[in-house]
């Protein structure tokens, strides 16, 4: 579930060597699912560890994950890296925003993961996003968009050579092709 590195664990073993015996660390996701998905690592006292956590053992200490969390750390890597500027932890979480689906999950779910895991996130730089409405029968994946690129005059670009080339490749034999059903308006909300 979640990698910690040889030099992150160290660094935590080094850490808990001056808390009261027993404290764990806890990895957790505030607000997990949404954009404003947040993770962190805090000391977790042996009082604090509810019946629903899990547990995972590592050298010299245990880092606990609350049952809410846990599908938004799958994949989760937490280092401790030093440089020129000092040393730093790193924690990357590439599911806390979105909670990963499995391989085998319907299309329509595994579409709208990539769309809201690695084109949302992009798209936001732009004030805009995009949602799958629907898949048709002939594997078409019907998008609407809204924000920014409601009215953007780059739509038609980003739609056929960003999304429906990402969409096709990732998703080849399964997807035929993409259509935006979005009614355009410009407006102040829009980029130009």
């Amino acid at each position: 579930m979640i990698t910690i590195s040889e030099q992150a664990q160290q660094h935590f073993a080094k850490l808990l060597a001056k808390q009261p015996e027993g404290t764990h660390i806890r990895v957790f996701v505030v607000n997990p699912g949404t954009a404003q998905a947040e993770c962190g690592v805090s000391y977790c006292p042996p009082d604090a560890v509810e019946d629903s956590d899990l547990m995972l053992d590592f050298t010299g200490f245990n880092a606990v994950v609350d049952n809410e969390s846990q599908p938004f750390l799958v994949d989760a890597e937490i280092d401790f890296v030093t440089d020129q500027m000092g040393s730093q932890l790193t924690l990357k979480a590439p599911n806390a925003k979105v909670r990963k689906v499995s391989d085998n999950a319907p299309l329509l779910e595994r579409v709208q993961y990539v769309i809201d895991s690695e084109i949302n996130p992009q798209l936001a730089n732009h004030g805009g996003r995009v949602s799958v409405m629907e898949l048709t029968n002939d594997g078409v994946a019907v998008l609407q968009f809204g924000g920014g690129c409601n009215g953007c005059s780059q739509v038609d670009l980003t739609l056929k050579e960003g999304i429906e080339k990402e969409l096709l490749n990732r998703f080849s034999g399964e997807l035929s092709g993409v259509r935006d059903i979005t009614e355009h308006q410009r407006g102040e909300h829009s980029y130009y």
